[in-house]
């Protein structure tokens, strides 16, 4: 049931469950807030443009009942907080307030709900992202029961032909992406049990939003990765493919899958990959720059205190926290 607060004199009623057809505001929103955040940063001209509705889209449909919102007194939109939840693994993001209402206790509001509902599915692993610079929101998430760890790095690669295609999920047909899907969950459960993303995987495919560069080796899937190479940004060309998540086996195939992934750029006519790299991979870390990559961007990643990450005892598992 909808509860109501009243923040700087309006009434504020959520959680709601965000709809496609709200995808405008959550825009205008996101742009506003993050552009308001730099702004108190220092960077004045910074202008965050709005998101490619598509990626809105995906990200709403992904969090499914864990897409919440809340309305002020007059229907309009007044903050949001996409929750994912794939198995045990849950996070948050993007998560905004309207610029009026910020400093009043929304955000911590938000934030608090999200954490309910991951708890209440049953999630071991509850976590977000933050600016590293933003002394502030390292702060207020601090707070409300998050603690830092390290550094998301976002590396780049030139896209390049491989000696072969790469292998992709969505070249199958609907039989064998079912056959496929099932081999990709029981990877990742072999690495990291209650984990699971297929859902991430089917709903790209259905979206056309990118696809998943498959790796195998004397007949056996040994590694995957989901990869978007729709542009992140309204109106933008496609230039980057963003790798969202990716699980290896054996973590010395890294670079072949790698090569996998820049083929699959390549080929899809996109400039360049990203590969997000959490700090405690550094074998993985230090073969990308061995190949030429490029640090473009960190990002601080926070996780809920007894609920943190758990690290593969074998292999290696990167999962993006942002879409």
């Amino acid at each position: 049931m909808a509860t109501s607060r009243s923040w700087r004199q309006h009434a504020v009623e959520g959680p709601y469950r965000a709809q496609i057809d709200e995808i405008g505001e959550l825009n205008q929103i996101f742009s506003d807030s993050f552009t308001e955040r730099y702004r108190r940063d220092g960077m004045v001209g910074v202008r965050v443009p709005f998101l490619n509705p598509t990626i809105w889209r995906y990200a709403i449909e992904d969090a499914a009942d864990g897409a919440l919102l809340w309305r002020d007194d007059h229907g309009h939109v007044v903050a949001f907080n996409m929750v994912h939840q794939s198995g045990k693994e849950g996070w948050m993001g993007p998560l905004a307030v309207r610029t009026e209402f910020q400093g009043a206790g929304t955000g911590k509001e938000i934030v608090a709900r999200g954490i309910d509902w991951l708890k209440g599915r049953g999630a071991s692993v509850i976590g977000l992202e933050t600016m590293p610079r933003t002394m502030d929101n390292i702060g207020f998430y601090s707070r409300l029961g998050f603690l830092p760890g390290r550094l998301t790095i976002t590396t780049t690669l030139e896209a390049a032909y491989g000696d072969l295609p790469a292998t992709l999920i969505g070249r199958l047909s609907a039989q064998a992406r079912d056959d496929v899907l099932a081999e990709c969950r029981a990877l990742v459960q072999r690495l990291l049990p209650g984990y699971d993303y297929t859902r991430e995987i089917t709903l790209t495919h259905d979206l056309a939003l990118g696809d998943t560069v498959l790796l195998y080796d004397r007949g056996s899937l040994i590694g995957f990765a989901l990869a978007h190479t729709a542009p992140l940004v309204e109106g933008r060309a496609r230039e980057e493919l963003r790798v969202l998540k990716l699980v290896l086996a054996d973590e010395s195939r890294f670079v072949d899958l790698v090569r996998a992934i820049t083929d699959f750029a390549r080929r899809s006519g996109t400039r360049r990959i990203a590969l997000r790299l959490q700090g405690e991979f550094v074998d993985a870390y230090h073969r990308v720059i061995s190949l030429g990559g490029h640090v473009r961007w960190t990002d601080l990643r926070m996780s809920l205190g007894g609920y943190g990450e758990k690290r593969p005892d074998r292999g290696l598992v990167l999962s993006n926290w942002e879409i």
